[in-house]
């Protein structure tokens, strides 16, 4: 149980760190990609603004006098395209040349080609002399240095989330540990003393009912409301004797994992209890049907295995009326004993079956005590048959039933026989 438990608290804390490094890695890629592509907007203002100083109006044609070395444009994965006021092309330099149709409006635009992404910068050329407007410049320049940045940093962020991730899923399996321990220390000692307490109980308890039951067998010596009590108080401590022995049983169901060397026989163990509680389904006009595969076979304990099944057959005779049906069924599915007791009893609401399994737990019409019972028999029987590595689930509706399956592992009786 304090397993999963911690599991839990491990995965909700990786998600949560998860969440946090992903949300602040995605920030700082934002920050960085729009540094890196501010700074290369200015490094192309400046490319242009330098290069549209040596450009002239003569006899209504712009004169590029350009000192600007197309090797170095070349170099740069740059490139220079000169327009007219009208914007036509009139002169193009450098290997990073856009083949777009001009628009004065876009003053920066980022195009995307088949081999990597493009940055342009379009700004107005002046004359040198009058400081009249002559026409454009655009300056263009290749984003695949800044792409393969981005993936570096991408690569880097990532190897550093992982190994954090790593880090943390080792430090937090200790500190989930560390959380835990305190309570589960507490449930163990708590499991300890309910264990020591039932045990304890059991002596004054069968004092209790042995000297009522010697009052009750001289009647004669007594007044009749005198027997009521006596009788009364053999009840309360048949009652108290079988909570203290449930309490126990669950104690030490609960204590150890089951580690048999031998098989034992689940089929005849269904056979047994059918045949123990036929009697009692036929004085209250049930009809309890089965069917059983032959020669089912699992390790563990004979006697909580016993315990587990009557606690349900009991649950769901108690709980259908009369000209109803309970229907027990057994049978081997893959490496699986698959074991359902049917009924068509009362039926449990959808919000208490979460709630079914606990000690003591009982709701109006889905559970109560009954004449003898301790209010305990569903929770030993889920942890008998978790003891033994399996799962105990119900499924019910109400007016119409209720079905509590057991699934145990199976065991080749060949495998695990006793020499």
């Amino acid at each position: 149980m304090f397993a999963k438990i911690r599991w839990r608290l491990l995965l909700s804390y990786l998600t949560v760190f998860t969440s946090i490094l992903l949300i602040f890695a995605a920030g700082v890629r934002l920050l960085f990609a729009r540094s890196l592509t501010e700074q290369l907007t200015n490094r192309l203002t400046t490319l242009g603004q330098g290069a549209a100083t040596n450009a002239e109006f003569e006899n209504g044609r712009i004169k590029v006098e350009t000192d600007f070395i197309v090797q170095q444009l070349i170099h740069e994965n740059q490139g220079l395209e000169w327009f007219d006021i009208n914007g036509k092309s009139i002169l193009k330099q450098g290997n990073i040349v856009l083949n777009l149709p001009f628009s004065p409006n876009q003053n920066q635009l980022i195009i995307k080609t088949r081999k990597t992404r493009i940055q342009a910068v379009i700004l107005p050329i002046m004359g040198s002399d009058d400081r009249k407007f002559i026409g454009y410049i655009r300056v263009s320049q290749s984003l695949e240095e800044v792409d393969e940045t981005l993936t570096k940093l991408d690569w880097i962020l990532g190897s550093s989330i992982i190994i954090a991730l790593i880090l943390s899923g080792f430090s937090g399996v200790i500190l989930t540990r560390q959380a835990v321990q305190p309570i589960e220390e507490s449930f163990q000692r708590l499991k300890q003393f309910t264990a020591d307490a039932s045990h304890e109980l059991r002596s004054p308890l069968m004092a209790i009912k042995s000297n009522a039951a010697v009052a009750l067998k001289y009647p004669k010596a007594m007044r009749k409301s005198d027997a009521e009590k006596f009788q009364a108080i053999v009840s309360a401590a048949n009652q108290m004797t079988r909570m203290t022995e449930d309490l126990l049983v669950l104690a030490r169901a609960e204590k150890h994992h089951i580690r048999s060397e031998f098989s034992v026989n689940l089929t005849a163990i269904m056979f047994d209890l059918l045949s123990l509680y036929q009697p009692e389904a036929s004085a209250k006009n049930i009809n309890l049907k089965s069917e059983i595969t032959e020669n089912m076979y699992l390790l563990g304990n004979a006697g909580q295995l016993t315990r587990l099944f009557a606690n349900l057959i009991e649950n769901a005779l108690h709980y259908t009326l009369s000209g109803g049906t309970v229907e027990v069924t057994a049978n081997l599915v893959c490496a699986y004993l698959i074991v359902s007791v049917r009924d068509t009893g009362a039926g449990i609401a959808p919000e208490h079956i979460k709630l079914i399994f606990e000690r003591f737990w009982r709701a109006d019409e889905s559970r109560s005590y009954w004449e003898g019972g301790s209010g305990l028999g569903l929770a030993i029987a889920q942890a008998i048959a978790q003891n033994h590595g399996g799962s105990i689930t119900l499924t019910s509706q109400v007016a119409v039933g209720s079905c509590f399956t057991v699934r145990l592992p199976s065991v080749k009786i060949s495998d695990n026989s006793p020499d």
